[in-house]
C-alpha cells in the first residue's frame, strides 16, 4: 500500500508547476470520480473499446515508468485486450487524491482471479492523469504494487 508520504511526494512532483490552461475547464472531483468509475466498469467487464473511449486519440498510457508508453487509443485498446483477457471477477476501487487544472491524481486498487493459473491478484496503485478540455484522458501514468496468491 502507498503511505501518505509517498502519495504526497508524487503530488508534489506532479502538481508543482501544473497550471490550468485558460481555455480548459479546471478538473473537478466529480468529473474525475466519474472518469474513474467508467474506467473501473470497463476493467470489470474487460471492455477494451470502452476503455479506449475514455482517452483522446493521441493519448499516452504509461504502465511502467521505464517502458515506452502505449501511444494512441488503438495501442491502449490493444494493451487492454491482452492484459485483461485472463482476468475474472475484477473488483476495482478508486479514490480521488487531488485535482489541479487539468491534472488528477487517484489512489486505486483492484482484485481479480486468473483462471489459467488459479492465482488471485491484488493490485494497489496511483494514477496521475492529464485531461483535455472535453474531459478525455490525454495521459495516464501509473505506479502499482502487486500481491499474488492462489
Amino acid at each position: 500500500m502507498f503511505n501518505r508520504f509517498a502519495i504526497s511526494m508524487i503530488l508534489a512532483f506532479v502538481l508543482v508547476g501544473a497550471m490550468p490552461q485558460a481555455q480548459a475547464k479546471p478538473l473537478n472531483a466529480a468529473a474525475l470520480t466519474a472518469w474513474l468509475a467508467a474506467y473501473g466498469a470497463a476493467w470489470q467487464t474487460r471492455d477494451a473499446a470502452a476503455v479506449g473511449k475514455l482517452f483522446t486519440a493521441e493519448a499516452t498510457y504509461h504502465e511502467m515508468p521505464f517502458d515506452a508508453p502505449k501511444a494512441g487509443r488503438a495501442a491502449i485498446e490493444e494493451y487492454w485486450r491482452g492484459v485483461t483477457g485472463d482476468q475474472r471477477d475484477v473488483v476495482f476501487k478508486s479514490e480521488v487524491v487531488s485535482g489541479n487544472g487539468k491534472t488528477g491524481v487517484a489512489h486505486w486498487s483492484a482484485n481479480f482471479r486468473v483462471p489459467s493459473t488459479g492465482a488471485t491478484i491484488e493490485l494497489d496503485g496511483v494514477f496521475v492523469l492529464e485531461f483535455d478540455a472535453a474531459g478525455s484522458c490525454s495521459s495516464l501514468r501509473e505506479w502499482w504494487h502487486v500481491r499474488a496468491g492462489g
